[in-house]
């Protein structure tokens, strides 16, 4: 039959196994239907004696007049001798790991809100292998990876790692038509425990004292990543124009894909004002002399402040627990806490959150961090920025 979007929706699921339908415009294009419902095109000319399927595109993502193209193609490239299968299996066979990387993190950058952690996965661990050949890396050599990170680097990184790699064989045989075997699959992820560590009391004035011997700048970024609670990407990269007349910083975009108020409590309020009078017109609230002009990886600091303190097992996201713990310690609710922190975890909670007003979170951050700074008992005082 001569193809036409109406026929090829109308065309019948098989209850099992696939059916093939034929146009009859172009010889050999063909389209295939499987019993979940997907229609891809095909193209089927004998070559060399031997028949061949090449695989066109999905219906309707590719229309049909480029199907009818590709398969008019095929069939020059066929008429002068090539071999389309052929051809196909040779780059199939040449893929790298890094070669797919770009490919891989163009698609990361449009889709995936967390493409730089891909990206710094990629870097820390994965790059040794980037010109490894996609077939050449087997099942045994990704779970010697991951064992030998679970132990080196943690069960979480070596899982995010894992993760990774899976995606990526994915998306390589759903884009390039790569038809090699994931080897990432059925690899047993490492148990990870949820953790719980805050700033206890008896911590406060080690951190708090810690932090004096750091620049201001470092100073002032950890106390307004504590006291707000924010994920650290947020804070640096706050900018001046997200801070309103109303003490409020409205973060546009958050891990959760929704804009996010956060009540600045009067200790933050302090270091804002201070800095923004040495802004002297740079946008950033934590500038820096990096590529993105703002603070973006203070690990030299904060292993120096967890050393200092005495507090090795202290993460920087636990400054961001710390304040949600400090508030159910001093007896705010949870959808209280939720609209702080920014909470979007789909369940019916965030519908709490989108209804509350400021005003109680603000009262409930407020208290936190006072009694915060009172076990402290010292607040952090100043250096030169860097």
């Amino acid at each position: 039959m001569p193809f036409t979007n109406d026929r090829l929706l109308k065309l019948p699921v098989p209850e099992k196994g696939r059916a093939y339908h034929y146009d009859e415009k172009v010889a050999g294009l063909c389209v295939c239907i499987t019993p979940a419902g997907s229609r891809t095109f095909y193209f089927y000319r004998k070559v060399n004696g031997k028949p061949q399927r090449n695989r066109l595109g999905k219906f309707p993502d590719t229309s049909i007049d480029d199907a009818r193209d590709a398969a008019k193609e095929m069939i020059g490239e066929i008429a002068k001798g090539r071999d389309p299968a052929a051809e196909r299996r040779a780059r199939r066979d040449s893929l790298t790991l890094g070669g797919f990387w770009s490919h891989w993190l163009d698609y990361a950058k449009t889709h995936k809100k967390t493409w730089k952690e891909d990206k710094r996965l990629y870097e820390n661990f994965l790059k040794s292998w980037e010109k490894r050949s996609l077939f050449a890396i087997t099942k045994q050599d990704i779970r010697a990876l991951h064992a030998k990170i679970g132990e080196k680097n943690g069960p979480y990184a070596a899982n995010r790692v894992l993760g990774l790699l899976k995606a990526m064989y994915n998306r390589a045989r759903s884009d390039l038509d790569w038809g090699g075997v994931n080897p990432a699959e059925g690899i047993t992820r490492f148990r990870e425990k949820s953790r719980d560590r805050f700033l206890q009391p008896d911590e406060l004035p080690r951190f708090f004292e810690a932090l004096k011997e750091e620049s201001q700048l470092m100073q002032d970024f950890f106390v307004v990543s504590l006291f707000t609670g924010a994920r650290r990407a947020n804070v640096q990269a706050m900018r001046w124009e997200q801070i309103g007349v109303d003490e409020v910083w409205r973060i546009p975009d958050s891990k959760s894909g929704q804009p996010i108020s956060v009540p600045l409590v009067p200790e933050v309020m302090k270091i804002i004002k201070r800095r923004q009078n040495k802004a002297g017109g740079n946008p950033w609230v934590f500038p820096s002399k990096s590529k993105t002009g703002h603070v973006t990886e203070p690990k030299r600091a904060w292993d120096r402040i967890r050393k200092n303190a005495e507090l090795p097992g202290l993460r920087m996201h636990d400054l961001r627990r710390s304040l949600g713990s400090w508030q159910v310690a001093t007896g705010a609710s949870l959808p209280i806490i939720g609209k702080m922190l920014g909470h979007g975890d789909g369940s019916k909670a965030t519908a709490v959150y989108a209804r509350l007003s400021l005003g109680p979170v603000r009262e409930a951050a407020n208290t936190a961090v006072a009694a915060m700074v009172e076990a402290s008992k010292k607040k952090p005082e100043g250096g030169d920025d860097e």
